[in-house]
C-alpha cells in the first residue's frame, strides 16, 4: 500500500512539473498595452504597483511575460503647429519606456526588437517590453521619421487613429460618412513602402476598411491588427469583417484579439467577460486558421473584461482557453508564437528590401 501511494506521489510530481515547465515554455505576449508618462517618473514608476492594469508587479503576479507598450497620438489638425505637438507627445513616450528599461528597472525588464530577443530575455527571467505606435500622425508630413521611430524601438505603427491623418482615412469614417483620401493618400502609400523596407509592421486596427485593402494590397510583408475584434459577432466599425479575415489570412498576417468590452459584445448587463471573449477567439480560429489569430488587452486605454481586468489575471486566459480545448501548441500560438512569426517575416522582407533582393 504504501509503495502504491508512493508512485502516485511521484506521479503527481512529474505531472505538476510538466505543467509548469510548459507554463514557463509559452511566451505570453499582449500586443496592446497604453501608457501614461506620469507613470514613469523617479517618485511613480512600473516598479511600482500602481493604479494602472499594467505594471511590473502585476505582470509577474498575472505571468504576462512581454507587454507592447503603445506610443499613442491622439488625432489632431493636420498642420505644422498640430504635427509638432504630437511629435512632443510621441517622444515624451519614447522617452518614458526608456526611462523604464534603462533606468528604473534595467534588472526586471528589457526592450526587445526582434524576436530572439523576446526569447532571450524571457529566457534570464526578465519582463520583456516591445513598442507600437498608434496613430503615426506625429511624423507629419516628414517620411524620414518613419526610420527614427524605428530607430527608438519602434516595431509596428498604425497610419491612423480616431480621425482622419495624413496618411489614412480612419474607421470612425463609418460613423459620419467622411473620407478624406479614399483609403490611403500618395503620403501613406509612401510610408506603408517604408515600414516593409525598415522591418515595422504595419497594425491595421483603426483606418477604414479601404485603407486597410490598400494596405494589405500595397503590402510586401505581413500586417497586423494590434487591437481587433470580429465584427460579425460585434458590429462595430474597429471589428473586422469575413471579408477583411479572409485577407488578412492570405496576406499571412495576424489578428490580435482584444479584451476591450465594447468591442466584443452590444449587452449591457452583465459586464462583457471571458466567455466574450473567447467567442471571437474561437470565431477567428475556425473562419481563417490558429495561425493568423492572437491576444491583447488594450489595458489602460479602455480594456479589460470580468476575468482579464488587469495584467495580474492573465493567467486566467490561459486556463479558459485551456477550457475551451486548446492544446498546449495552439494556446502557444495564441498566446505570442503567430505574431513572432508576423514580426520576423516582416524583418526578412526588410532585409531582403535593403540588399536589393526584393
Amino acid at each position: 500500500m504504501k509503495t502504491i501511494k508512493i508512485k502516485a506521489i511521484i506521479i503527481l510530481s512529474f505531472f505538476l512539473f510538466s505543467c509548469s515547465t510548459n507554463e514557463k515554455r509559452i511566451i505570453t505576449i499582449d500586443t496592446h498595452d497604453d501608457i501614461n508618462v506620469i507613470n514613469f517618473t523617479d517618485s511613480l514608476n512600473y516598479t511600482m504597483n500602481t493604479e494602472t492594469q499594467v505594471n511590473l508587479p502585476k505582470m509577474e503576479a498575472g505571468g504576462l511575460d512581454v507587454a507592447w507598450f503603445v506610443v499613442y497620438t491622439g488625432q489632431g489638425s493636420l498642420d505644422e503647429e498640430g504635427y509638432a505637438a504630437a511629435m512632443d507627445n510621441a517622444v515624451s513616450k519614447f522617452d518614458a519606456i526608456d526611462r523604464l528599461v534603462n533606468k528604473y528597472a534595467p534588472d526586471q525588464i528589457e526592450l526587445a526588437l526582434t524576436s530572439d530577443d523576446v526569447r532571450r530575455i524571457h529566457a534570464k527571467g526578465k519582463k520583456v517590453a516591445m513598442i507600437g505606435v498608434e496613430n503615426a500622425y506625429p511624423m507629419g508630413l516628414d517620411t524620414s521619421n518613419v526610420r527614427k521611430f524605428w530607430e527608438r524601438g519602434a516595431r509596428y505603427v498604425s497610419l491612423a487613429h480616431n480621425g482622419h491623418s495624413q496618411f489614412s482615412d480612419s474607421n470612425t469614417g463609418e460613423f459620419d460618412g467622411t473620407a478624406l483620401h479614399g483609403g490611403l493618400s500618395d503620403l501613406g502609400k509612401e510610408v506603408v513602402e517604408l515600414l516593409n523596407y525598415y522591418g515595422l509592421m504595419i497594425d491595421i486596427s483603426h483606418p477604414s476598411k479601404e485603407a486597410i485593402r490598400q494596405m494589405i494590397e500595397l503590402s510586401k510583408a505581413p500586417v497586423v491588427a494590434s487591437h481587433s475584434s470580429v465584427r460579425a459577432l460585434r458590429d462595430h466599425p474597429r471589428n473586422l469583417d469575413d471579408e477583411q479575415l479572409e485577407l488578412i489570412k492570405n496576406n499571412g498576417g495576424v489578428v490580435q484579439t482584444t479584451a476591450l468590452g465594447s468591442f466584443l459584445t452590444e449587452r449591457k448587463d452583465p459586464p462583457p467577460n471571458m466567455s466574450d471573449f473567447m467567442d471571437h477567439i474561437d470565431y477567428m480560429v475556425e473562419k481563417i486558421g490558429i495561425d493568423h489569430v492572437g491576444i491583447s488587452s488594450d489595458f489602460d486605454g479602455g480594456g479589460g473584461i470580468v476575468g482579464w481586468n488587469d495584467a495580474s489575471e492573465t493567467m486566467n486566459v490561459t486556463k479558459e482557453l485551456r477550457e475551451r480545448g486548446y492544446s498546449e501548441s495552439e494556446i502557444e500560438k495564441l498566446w505570442g508564437a503567430n505574431l513572432l512569426r508576423v514580426l520576423d517575416e516582416v524583418q526578412a522582407i526588410s532585409s531582403k528590401l535593403q540588399s536589393g533582393e526584393l
